[in-house]
């Protein structure tokens, strides 16, 4: 039985990596090799730009030994998410401040969601444990215009 050649619509990885220094480049590796093997590598300088700017923003505010990086495409745009285990404060000025202090982070990121035509944001993580969930989208036209 042959395994089919991976293709966009079946790009689905996961990755978990330490939360350490050396994370965001071993992400942006890892989507350049993804990419090229399911045939997106025009989507490879908005992509790793984006990974690494939510890799390096989770390694900054984890709370714990690990981050998650998640890539899927799907509706013709890289879907991005990276979880870290910093929780959301309860207290009204805690969450005011450490948003901004994430928001401020992604700057870059934002920047580059725009210019390629998609979209960003985080909020608390929905999966068991908690912690917070960042986002970005590359839409496959705007990525591949995306510094060319």
């Amino acid at each position: 039985m042959s395994t089919p050649a991976p293709t966009p619509h079946t790009l689905a990885y996961g990755l978990t990596l330490p939360a350490a220094l050396t994370s965001p480049a071993i992400a942006r590796a890892a989507t350049r090799t993804v990419l090229a093997a399911h045939g997106l590598s025009v989507l490879v300088g908005a992509a790793t730009q984006v990974v690494a700017e939510l890799t390096a923003t989770a390694v900054q505010f984890g709370a714990s030994a690990e981050v998650h990086v998640s890539l899927r495409f799907r509706d013709n745009s890289l879907h991005v998410v990276v979880h870290d285990c910093h929780p959301r404060h309860r207290h009204p000025r805690l969450v005011q401040a450490c948003d901004a202090r994430r928001r401020s982070a992604l700057r870059l990121l934002g920047r580059v969601a725009r210019a390629c035509g998609g979209d960003w944001g985080f909020g608390e993580a929905r999966e068991p444990g908690g912690g917070t969930r960042m986002w970005a989208t590359v839409p496959y036209g705007g990525g591949a215009a995306y510094g060319g």
